[in-house]
């Protein structure tokens, strides 16, 4: 099957980063179709000679084990190939038609790898061209708007010139081995799901942690926050896999219908809630990994006085039958103490104490996302009995877990999440991608928090830069009588 890829943004910071490195990876290993063709778009004045040549440089900024050698560069580019285009111009639409016409590809891929603000640009000229044919798939990447109102805006323009099955709007999260594994695990196995409801689970945690800071993104950051960064997007997806109830299939309609009802039956936001269940906070001056670092309004591009939030914690709950009454504990934030992403499943304590547990001991299911990959398994165990508990009627448990390392486990054979999103969109995979009525009603679930912290000057948090935020996320899980997975 043939196909023509067109990254618009092609010299940008992601196509650089994050897709020319997926692209390479997936032609290293075989699985990008061919013949191929990629086509980067910018207002850069480039032949394709010298868009090779800047690609090439890129490559030495990727990890080690990603970078090319120069024989396997030299085929990987022979794919690449540039247009100069002004997305304002129409004129420049019509020189990428008859690019394109050259050779007529079975699938033709517009990835729109640019800042938000064009995409209704974009899709309107590309629609005006005539380049919405029937093979042709639209990939949007995040953000889609800055609240409910422009997220609707967005894909109003985008329906006007492209069909639903049309458009892949991306969350790399999505794409990560560990997350696929999430539904693996609930859905290809009968162990864990009987289980996987209010009367077995005291409450979940997901975390997503950055060591790093806003780095060169400061302007941008500083008019988006934590919030709409992680939450909206990443965290409420990694909580739908969780609570969803199982799809009758597989196919991605089943799935993104199952997400959606998890969406539509969070809790909303109440007064009360909005000042006891949602915490912010902005890093300070402190220090990571041993090295001083500065605090968030000292960043490039962070104004003074910024009331952008770098952390995030919030107390969700789900009203339906399957999980009344257990919380879901959201946690992400920017110079904390680790980068880890994980989710922690905590169940129940056992009804009837027959045992002596250690304080704060419990079974529990821990999904590592990053920077490992796998599954931990908190048991109880029966350990060597000292005398003296020999002496009593009653054991001594001790804690153990079973460790699941899938990066050990299956080694290279493990996918990145951009190579395998890029791959089902060539395809046309809609199962990871978001479907519009769950962006919106993520948006919908979000929006009352901008509303009350965009007037609520007091409730910003600060922490210092290499902790776990600021000590009110670790107040409010304890209200319920629980703690974050580090304090247990």
């Amino acid at each position: 099957m043939s196909f023509d890829l067109v990254l618009f943004g092609g010299t940008g910071d992601l196509a650089w980063r994050k897709l020319m490195p997926a692209l390479f990876q997936a032609f290293r290993h075989g699985s990008l179709p061919a013949p191929g063709r990629i086509i980067g778009i910018a207002r850069d004045d480039l032949s394709d000679e010298q868009y090779r040549a800047l690609i090439r440089g890129r490559f030495d900024n990727v990890e080690l084990a990603k970078r090319p050698s120069a024989e396997e560069f030299d085929r990987f580019a022979a794919l690449l190939s540039f247009l100069r285009m002004d997305l304002s111009k129409p004129a420049d639409y019509e020189r990428l038609r008859q690019k394109l016409q050259e050779r007529q590809a079975d699938t033709v891929v517009m990835y729109l790898a640019t800042a938000p603000g064009l995409f209704t640009t974009a899709c309107e000229q590309l629609a005006a061209a005539g380049l919405n044919t029937p093979q042709t798939r639209l990939v949007l990447e995040k953000p889609l708007g800055h609240d409910l109102a422009s997220n609707r805006a967005i894909n109003e323009a985008v329906r006007r010139g492209f069909g639903e099955k049309q458009i892949f709007r991306i969350d790399h999260y999505l794409g990560k081995p560990s997350v696929q594994n999430l539904f693996a695990l609930r859905f290809g196995n009968a162990l864990f799901e009987p289980l996987w409801r209010r009367e077995n689970i005291a409450n979940i945690q997901i975390t997503i942690a950055e060591d790093l800071g806003v780095e060169k993104r400061g302007a941008f950051y500083d008019s988006t926050g934590a919030l709409r960064d992680m939450v909206q997007n990443h965290a409420l997806q990694l909580l739908c896999a969780l609570a969803m109830e199982p799809p009758i299939n597989a196919h991605a309609d089943a799935i993104r219908d199952e997400k959606l009802k998890v969406l539509r039956s969070l809790k909303p936001w109440t007064v009360q809630s909005l000042g006891q269940h949602a915490i912010r906070g902005q890093y300070t001056a402190g220090r990571v990994a041993g090295e001083a670092v500065r605090g968030y309004r000292e960043e490039p591009g962070v104004a003074p006085d910024s009331q952008t939030e770098t952390f995030v914690a919030l107390r969700a709950e789900i009203a339906n039958w399957r999980w009344a009454g257990v919380p879901f504990y959201i946690r992400t934030g920017k110079r904390l103490a680790a980068r880890d992403a994980h989710i922690v499943v905590n169940f129940q304590p056992a009804p009837h104490a027959i045992y002596d547990v250690p304080m704060g001991a419990a079974n529990k299911l821990v999904i590592n996302l990053q920077p490992r990959d796998g599954l931990e398994l908190h048991l109880m165990s029966q350990g060597q009995e000292n005398r003296q508990a020999a002496r009593t009627s009653t054991s001594v448990l001790t804690p153990v877990h079973l460790n699941l390392d899938f990066t050990q486990r299956f080694g290279a054979e493990r996918v990145g999440a951009y190579e395998r999103l890029l791959l089902d969109v060539i395809d046309g995979r809609l199962n990871l991608f978001v479907r519009s009525d769950e962006q919106e009603e993520a948006w919908r679930w979000v929006e009352p928090l901008l509303d009350y912290w965009r007037h609520d000057r007091n409730g910003l948090r600060p922490y210092a830069a290499g902790t776990w935020g600021p000590s009110a996320s670790s107040a409010m899980i304890a209200r319920d009588g629980f703690c974050w997975s580090e304090e247990c």
